[in-house]
């Protein structure tokens, strides 16, 4: 680490933790419906479904992942779902999951925060063909145009369960999941809602594979894939007050940003600044969940910061969600935090596992989540 980065670093103020109970959990990946299936197939190495692709567009020549039996209807009913593109059906589906795992009801100040890129590449995509492919005057559908609002998911999830707290929709690509954690930590501690459901949400769509695939940016064998994850998240004192179990507790979540040539490092003290604002020592994290897996050169860069970090090698537990659900774009981070709950809960895991979570971005975005065992409610 450069010394002018390592001070940066260690100069930053270390306000005190505001830990994040996360209480419950609801995923739609390739590997199936709930935590439990993915985090069996990320620890035994198995690969999502590469199912039926949904639309008749031709794919790029290269592996995907797309989530089986959805069951929309059966989970949040049939009313109004026919005009819902795919993203805002796996937003949904991962929140129904998330919310039925609730032991009680969440209320009213049980706010939104979903992390994004653009929102649904595809709708967007579809909706301009239209407005070539129309005579004049460009009668296109009105139906199409909700779904290429960047907000519709988060909106159609509050507006289906009646939370009326914080709506948020964050358009962070790969860092989207550490900063839909950051302004759920601010939004918490300013009293905007009591719980809040977080989230990242990425549909599978042939415009946005070709757009990988022609960018180069993904290694030739790297599948494509969608997904959706929700953590139901509220401070920790009010978990412990109400009884209510944790799976987890988020500890800390930075960003920052570094030029393209020394990305390494400031990953690197971006990780050491989480550490340090959690109280936890490099020597403690017995997990890394990495976000770079099939990326081209990103993912060495990636590595070579967390051992800069952790003092010169990985932990023992490395979970790669990636190679299980393919690559998921803005739900690529909080996928990975439902990766490592995964996981802990299939090894039985209810104490003494610390994680460190990364997200890098080509154009020089860093950031991680800080997440632990020790110590959650309940």
């Amino acid at each position: 680490m450069s010394t002018a980065i390592a001070e940066a670093a260690a100069d930053r103020p270390t306000l005190a933790v505001l830990p994040l109970a996360v209480t419950a959990v609801g995923v739609a990946t390739p590997a199936g419906l709930g935590l439990e299936a993915l985090g069996r197939a990320v620890a035994e190495g198995l690969t999502g479904h590469p199912e039926a692709l949904p639309g008749d567009e031709t794919p790029p020549p290269r592996p995907v992942r797309t989530v089986p039996d959805l069951r929309t209807e059966e989970l949040i009913g049939r009313k109004g779902v026919r005009h819902l593109d795919r993203t805002t059906r796996l937003g949904l589906v991962a929140c129904r999951l998330a919310l039925d795992a609730q032991p009680d009801p969440v209320g009213e100040r049980t706010g939104v925060v979903l992390g994004t890129s653009t929102g649904s590449i595809r709708s967007s995509s579809e909706y301009s063909m239209e407005t070539l492919r129309q005579e004049r005057p460009y009668l296109v559908n009105p139906s199409l145009f909700p779904n290429t609002v960047m907000n519709c998911a988060a909106g159609q999830i509050a507006i289906r369960h009646g939370l009326r707290g914080v709506n948020a929709t964050l358009a962070g690509g790969h860092l989207a999941g550490v900063q839909a954690l950051r302004y759920a930590r601010n939004a918490l501690r300013q009293g905007h809602a009591d719980r809040l459901l977080v989230g990242g949400v990425e549909e599978f769509s042939p415009q946005g594979a070709w757009g990988w695939h022609l960018s180069g940016a993904l290694d030739p064998q790297a599948p494509v894939g969608e997904g959706a994850a929700v953590l139901v998240v509220e401070p920790q004192d009010a978990a412990l007050a109400a009884g209510r179990t944790a799976l987890a507790r988020v500890l800390a979540c930075e960003t920052g940003f570094a030029p393209r040539e020394r990305l390494a490092e400031g990953l690197a003290s971006v990780i050491a600044a989480a550490l340090k604002r959690s109280g936890k020592d490099p020597a403690e994290v017995t997990t890394v969940s990495l976000g770079c897996t099939g990326r081209t050169g990103l993912d060495r860069v990636e590595e070579s910061a967390l051992g800069l970090a952790l003092g010169g090698a990985l932990p023992g537990q490395v979970v790669r969600v990636k190679e299980t659900v393919g690559e998921c774009f803005s739900a690529d981070g909080v996928l990975q935090i439902a990766a490592v709950l995964g996981v802990w809960q299939h090894e039985g895991r209810t104490h003494g596992g610390t994680a460190v979570v990364t997200s890098v971005s080509g154009d020089g975005l860093v950031g991680c989540a800080v997440l632990d065992t020790a110590g959650s409610p309940g």
